[in-house]
């Protein structure tokens, strides 16, 4: 499995879906901004930012997967990339007023960010509260 189908949500070499994967959406360009605040009116919206060369992201990002456990649907996933887009990962903090951390997870409700964590503290994230 190469590192894209394992971070966007592959399958296992029998061809079964783990169900604890998270179903990541990359998140590339600021345009999806809009989308995400207007999505986050029907159900949260989760991005994930993530770099690519930092250790401590790396183990946040497994640590998180490790603890996910939410149905198919109850949320959206998106995954930036910060190496690869920062203009986007800029915009995000421009446009919900948070600093910039990395790594950082922040959770959108009807087109605010209502929860934040960084670092080791996005592990202790207990996603069905935001459902």
């Amino acid at each position: 499995m190469g590192l894209f189908s394992g971070l966007f949500g592959g399958t296992k070499e029998d061809g079964k879906r783990d169900v604890s994967e998270i179903p990541w959406i990359s998140l590339s360009s600021i345009e999806q901004l809009e989308e995400i605040k207007e999505e986050s009116g029907k159900r949260p919206q989760v991005i994930f930012k993530h770099s690519t060369t930092c250790g401590i992201s790396r183990m946040a990002l497994n640590m998180f997967k490790s603890g996910y456990g939410l149905e198919e649907g109850q949320m959206n996933f998106y995954f930036l990339d910060l190496r690869a887009h920062r203009d986007v990962s800029n915009a995000v903090a421009s446009e919900f007023g948070i600093q910039h951390q990395s790594p950082q997870l922040l959770i959108l409700k009807n087109g605010l960010v209502v929860m934040q964590e960084s670092h080791g503290a996005i592990a202790d994230i207990k996603l069905e509260q935001y459902i």
